[in-house]
């Protein structure tokens, strides 16, 4: 048997607490993960129980991981998966993980793909193509890239071809070359034309 001997707060994560069991370090717990478990000093476990609770402590260290990955943009559902990858999560942690990630609405295709439209509007000038082609690397299906196109109130193709033309008309001695990379940057021959007979 195992018996819980002594529980302290962690040093250096604020917010879990380092569980003892016959006086020896055995694993950590979240404070939710603690009150959740009835983990107490003077209870005893099974070898069984403290794997099962050795198990919950890898999962809480990998949703906090993952919460603070996300805190710093929004992410894809894919994006998520391939950090999981490149952390070597255990399939099954990093399935609970996401689960719970889409649950508390924290992952979530179509509010990324709004979220991401949203911001690369109100950036650097950014053609449709381009834009497209950001989203459907990230992971996000065609139907939702297309819907949130359709829905955004920000992006205009046209108005960002004209504020680049205006940028950058005046760096090309050259119509060709501005024509050129215009054209890289995923905006149509024919738009490029229109936008640039339309400016003086």
């Amino acid at each position: 048997m195992f018996k819980v001997t002594a529980i302290k707060a962690a040093v250096k994560t604020a917010g879990r607490y380092n569980i003892f069991t016959n006086g020896t370090y055995s694993f950590s717990l979240s404070e939710s993960q603690l009150v959740s478990s009835g983990v107490r000093v003077g209870k005893e476990y099974t070898e069984a129980e403290i794997e099962a609770l050795k198990h919950e402590s890898v999962y809480g260290k990998a949703y906090a991981r993952a919460l603070e990955y996300i805190m710093r943009r929004p992410r894809s559902l894919k994006e998520m998966h391939d950090y999981a990858r490149r952390k070597q999560w255990e399939p099954a942690i990093a399935e609970r993980v996401m689960q719970r990630l889409v649950e508390r609405g924290y992952l979530d295709d179509a509010k990324f793909a709004d979220s991401w439209v949203r911001h690369r509007s109100l950036g650097k000038p950014i053609s449709e193509r381009k834009l497209r082609l950001e989203l459907k690397q990230k992971g996000v299906s065609e139907e939702l890239v297309q819907q949130a196109l359709v829905q955004s109130d920000e992006f205009n193709e046209s108005d960002a071809l004209k504020r680049l033309v205006a940028k950058k008309r005046s760096r090309y001695d050259d119509p060709q070359k501005l024509i050129a990379y215009l054209a890289r940057q995923g905006f149509r021959f024919d738009d490029i034309k229109n936008a640039l007979n339309e400016q003086p």
